[in-house]
């Protein structure tokens, strides 16, 4: 394990789950406020809703325990619909009117870049759940979810490794999707692979009849799918009726997780690859112990995927940075939270880089019958977290004051 991360661990907070919280004194305000903005209705929503969920839950847990520096947490929830527009609104809205100390939330990259001119404006502070391409570093937001070295690219090793170098690219029109691609392009080239094709469709796109054609013609090796929200249906769908199996052109997909495979239906994406930083069929007594919590709340037929897992944790770290900090100020919270790190999470060993990207392990998993994910390959210790990747983004670094 990098000795970073090693010298974390010695002087971690034992468990995530744990939390404990001194009283407030009679004179002090007995709240404090927390923006919850995640797309709970449009084409996200099908990703989006159980996150905004899981950071709940998180949030009831500590309140449980006693709150943040004695303050119960009240959760301010706002729906971005699927809109980087309306992120943006919301965002401001919840800084300015409503007076939060912290906001989490945002899914597409789409909706994060809409939303960082505000917490730069402000000085708040973001915390933001999902995988992205990188090629970006604020001192307003932490990045909790995947840098490009931390899932799309090993999830590249991996296929090289199994023989696939004929790759197809396809994704969502969008930062995240072409970024990502650009990024993969470069790795693909410069390891001795090729690019089999490469499309795009609108965010929400339904119509694959043509896309699946060029792939028919271009037999790749496996499809890279960057594709997002319920155009993951259309595309699936689509294949199936067009009679090409996972058998015969596998997808290893960056945004179809439990949550989007229940909502689907297992039996559309059973065989199908995924590449994440967590499964819900990881066998941790953690996990075991925050899968629990979040049926007994949502219901036993729940399922819980990366995002998920990530939303929670970061409530965590914030309350956990707080009380370091001894203060909700956006930038004191920020500096503590980089000090910081967990041996017992849902996830495993996690700490925030001083880039505030998360360092953690990577793994590739196959979707099962049941919807679960046989884990097929793991890395051999949790990543340090990049930014900006060497190939595509040569001379770039992410430094943060």
């Amino acid at each position: 394990m990098n000795r970073l991360l090693q010298g974390a661990m010695k002087a971690a907070v034992p468990c995530l789950c744990g939390l404990l919280i001194s009283p407030a004194s009679p004179a002090q305000d007995n709240t404090v406020k927390v923006g919850v903005l995640h797309s709970l209705s449009g084409t996200m929503a099908i990703s989006e809703v159980t996150v905004k969920n899981a950071t709940l839950l998180a949030i009831d847990q500590i309140n449980a325990q006693g709150g943040v520096l004695g303050r119960k947490i009240v959760p301010v929830v706002e729906d971005g619909a699927s809109d980087p527009a309306i992120f943006s609104q919301k965002a401001q809205k919840l800084i300015q009117e409503d007076k939060v100390v912290t906001v989490f939330g945002g899914w597409t990259s789409a909706s994060r870049k809409a939303m960082l001119p505000v917490f730069e404006r402000f000085h708040s502070l973001l915390w933001y759940p999902v995988q992205f391409e990188g090629n970006e570093c604020s001192a307003d937001i932490m990045y909790s979810g995947a840098q490009p070295n931390q899932q799309i690219l090993p999830a590249l090793d991996w296929a090289f490794e199994k023989g696939k170098k004929r790759i197809f690219l396809l994704g969502s029109d969008y930062v995240f999707p072409r970024t990502a691609n650009l990024i993969l392009k470069k790795h693909i080239l410069h390891d001795g692979g090729t690019v089999a094709g490469e499309e795009y469709v609108p965010l929400g796109g339904t119509d694959f009849s043509s896309i699946i054609t060029k792939i028919r013609v271009a037999k790749p090796d496996i499809i890279f799918n960057t594709l997002n929200g319920d155009s993951n249906v259309s595309f699936f769908k689509q294949m199936a009726a067009a009679g090409i199996t996972e058998s015969q052109i596998p997808v290893m997909s960056f945004s179809i997780a439990e949550q989007e495979a229940k909502a689907m239906g297992p039996s559309l994406v059973n065989g199908s690859y995924a590449a994440w930083n967590y499964f819900e069929s990881l066998n941790d007594p953690m996990n075991k112990q925050f899968i629990a919590a979040y049926r007994k709340k949502y219901g036993q037929d729940s399922v819980i995927d990366d995002p998920m897992v990530h939303g929670y944790i970061d409530v965590y770290i914030w309350a956990a940075a707080v009380k370091k900090a001894g203060s909700f100020d956006p930038q004191s919270v920020r500096k503590a939270a980089t000090e910081l790190g967990w041996t017992g999470t849902a996830m495993g060993p996690i700490q925030f880089a001083d880039n505030q990207s998360l360092y953690q392990t990577a793994y590739v998993g196959q979707l099962q019958p049941d919807g679960q994910f046989n884990i097929l390959w793991k890395s051999k210790e949790p990543l340090r977290p990049e930014p900006y990747d060497a190939l595509a983004f040569p001379g770039r670094s992410c430094v943060i004051r």
